[in-house]
């Protein structure tokens, strides 16, 4: 037998439980180029040790990562049950222990070892594809929803409507001791027992139950479903249980990665598109990525969705009879839109020619959106009716510039956030035309006092004021600070889109004050997480999302940095007022 110190880490472990892993298990050796597991082939049987020799990473063909001794390997496949995700090569001579399963409780018992597991795992957060890094996250940064609960008096034919009602596969019940019926309770406890309809839950179910703290780290969690032969795992906190998660929930997160996303969106229905994007959402957010930055992701993911309409389109309606670009304006075109809003879109021509054809592509693709689940602008700021001539747009630009109306202009800000997104005519005679006015003086005293139409709701002595106890965020701070960003932004001659750029570009040219700047940078930042989520916990309750905030769901903390960020926009409004002399 190996002694002790050419098994680290493995002889971490107490001399009789190192006997048990090493009877359970077995040595392998491989040759150079031997394959030890197959990208996309059959799921692990096993977990392998290597004590020795060096084994690549590849998918695609492609080199990721070499291991050496000490490592271990194919977990993720053994635990999801799945194809791996990458091959395991020899790159050198190799010498494996051929780990079963039912080997994880052991090494987990120990904290060290476990610890030296999970830090070999963690070595391929640094891939290219960075799956794995989701087995490190708290386990209930993955839940979807609230438990779902039923009396243990109840029937299992109410349990399964309910399953049913609530699209979940598993019903905590509420005993004492706590319990729970799964939907493999029910086939294997109820049907293949020829039990009748009117069986008691209580007479099924699973009690107590088996259940870990929220903040376990996905990993060992699911570790704990293996060792305990389980599929649904409640998550608890503070005596209370937050949700279950599945045997299935680390490959449904992999699903909702961005790249995942965007490789679906060419065959993707689009009547899933919002409910993926709701999911990718929730969980970018959760993993801890920033509001504004997820803002970013899904203007990526939306762009691609455009632009496989309009090639579909192209495809049946035949090649455009003039050069043409399809553009997004308001918060699309700044990347700042996380969750499904309104339409905001147009067509630019190359020449006032071919209406019915650019007529009929652009139905089809806000049509296609409208499916995707973005709703119709109900200004009717959309392709199918802002669909004009580069001339055209010329000049309706310069009417908005040279003889501003107040409420006109209040309405058109958001064609200066334009962005194109599809199409071979070229925008810059429109970006051009912008900046070139923006330098007079007219222009930008409309743009400055329509900056000011809306005032954050603080009144004496520094208090918020809610009637009903509400605030609509984008009213109240989101839509003051873009406003503010963007006419600071224009007189700086930024040709950025987004709030922060134009914060960032007014501040460098000296038309904000670097205090000034941050402050009202750091507070977007605040009020564009806070509404994400408020409507992602909207969504979860199956209620649409709204801008809306309730002071009374906020924490103390939120409610303070409200006031701040609210006092700031005030005096960068105050400062507005007398720079531009508005009166």
């Amino acid at each position: 037998m190996e002694t002790a110190t050419e098994l680290f880490p493995l002889n971490l472990l107490p001399a009789e439980q190192l006997t048990t892993l090493l009877q359970m298990s077995s040595w392998a050796t491989y040759a150079a180029g031997d394959l030890l597991l197959e990208e996309a082939g059959p799921p692990a049987s096993h977990f392998y040790f290597l004590e020795e020799g060096q084994v690549r990473l590849s998918r695609g063909g492609q080199p990721r990562a070499v291991l050496g001794p000490g490592s271990f390997l194919a977990l993720p496949s053994l635990l999801s049950g799945e194809p791996p995700r990458y091959s395991l090569e020899a790159q050198t001579p190799v010498r494996l222990l051929r780990l079963p399963r039912e080997a994880l409780p052991l090494l987990l018992s120990q904290p060290r070892l476990a610890e030296l597991l999970l830090e070999s795992l963690a070595e391929r957060i640094h891939l290219p594809e960075r799956e794995e890094a989701l087995l490190f996250q708290p386990a209930l940064s993955l839940l979807r929803r609230p438990p779902v609960y039923i009396s243990p008096q109840a029937s299992v034919t109410q349990a399964a409507q309910k399953m049913a009602e609530e699209g979940v596969s598993s019903l905590l019940v509420e005993s004492q001791p706590p319990g729970i019926l799964t939907d493999r309770d029910l086939r294997n406890r109820v049907l293949a027992q020829g039990l009748g309809p009117e069986t008691k839950v209580a007479a099924v179910m699973s009690a107590p139950v088996r259940s870990l703290p929220g903040e376990t780290p996905l990993f060992e969690a699911l570790a704990y479903m293996v060792e305990q032969g389980i599929h649904h795992l409640p998550l608890s906190q503070e005596n209370r249980f937050l949700g279950v998660i599945t045997h299935t929930t680390y490959l449904e997160a992999q699903t909702q990665s961005p790249l995942f996303l965007l490789k679906r969106i060419e065959r993707l229905e689009l009547s899933q598109y919002g409910q993926a994007l709701g999911r990718l959402v929730e969980n970018l957010l959760n993993g801890g990525v920033p509001a504004l930055r997820i803002g970013e992701i899904v203007a990526t993911l939306n762009d691609a969705l455009i632009r496989r309409l309009l090639r579909q389109a192209e495809a049946r309606l035949g090649p455009p009879p003039v050069p043409y670009a399809f553009v997004v304006y308001g918060s699309e075109g700044r990347k700042e839109q996380a969750l499904l809003t309104d339409q905001d879109n147009a067509l630019v021509l190359g020449q006032e020619t071919g209406a019915d054809y650019f007529q009929a592509l652009a139905e089809e693709v806000v049509e296609g959106l409208h499916q995707a689940g973005f709703p119709y602008c109900q200004g009717g700021f959309m392709a199918t009716r802002y669909r004009q001539s580069l001339a055209a747009w010329q000049a309706m630009l310069l009417q908005y510039m040279e003889n501003p109306e107040p409420q006109a202009l209040l309405e058109a800000q958001i064609f200066f956030d334009f962005r194109g997104v599809y199409g071979s005519l070229e925008l810059a005679p429109l970006d051009e035309l912008i900046l070139e006015r923006a330098r007079r003086g007219v222009f930008l005293y409309h743009l400055a006092k329509a900056s000011l139409a809306f005032r954050p709701p603080l009144g004496l002595f520094g208090r918020l004021q809610a009637p009903g106890g509400e605030l609509d965020l984008k009213r109240a701070g989101i839509a003051p600070i873009v406003s503010l960003a963007r006419l600071y932004g224009l007189l700086a001659q930024s040709r950025a889109r987004g709030t922060l750029a134009r914060l960032n570009a007014a501040a460098q040219a000296g038309h904000l004050s670097p205090a000034t700047s941050e402050a009202l940078a750091e507070g977007y930042a605040f009020l564009f997480e806070l509404r994400l989520r408020q409507q992602l916990a909207a969504l979860r309750q199956g209620q649409p999302p709204t801008n809306r905030v309730r002071l009374a769901e906020l924490s103390p903390r939120e409610t303070r940095r409200l006031k701040e960020v609210f006092q700031a926009i005030l005096q960068a409004q105050e400062a507005t007022l007398q720079r531009f002399q508005i009166r």
